[in-house]
């Protein structure tokens, strides 16, 4: 249950990330209005709270998110994007999640 608490948390955090991220794209490349600027610093704001919940250490943290960030950006450049995914995306994003569980299954093991 830890875990899967964690990942959706973490699922939030990346969602949050890319929206900061994406509203000034869409400002900058897209001929968007320059008030997508204020939910896009909301957003970015969201997301350094959203990295302070976790129980471990921030290098952890990082780490940990990094694996759900890869394949929570595949999944909008499916869905907001438009394009399809190759079977070397799933994978990867396979691969990335599993490092993510094995970090984060780490947090609470006793060595």
């Amino acid at each position: 249950m830890f875990l899967l608490q964690t990942a959706g948390l973490f699922v939030l955090t990346a969602l949050a990330e890319i929206l900061g991220c994406f509203l000034p794209y869409l400002w900058l490349r897209k001929d968007g209005s320059i008030w997508l600027l204020i939910p896009a610093a909301l957003s970015l704001v969201a997301f350094v709270w959203l990295l302070t919940l976790h129980p471990a250490a921030s290098g952890r943290v990082y780490a940990a998110y990094g694996g759900v960030y890869v394949a929570a950006a595949l999944v909008w450049l499916k869905v907001v994007d438009g394009e399809k995914l190759s079977v070397f995306d799933w994978t990867g994003a396979g691969i990335a999640m599993l490092g993510m569980a094995v970090i984060v299954f780490g947090w609470t093991a006793k060595e």
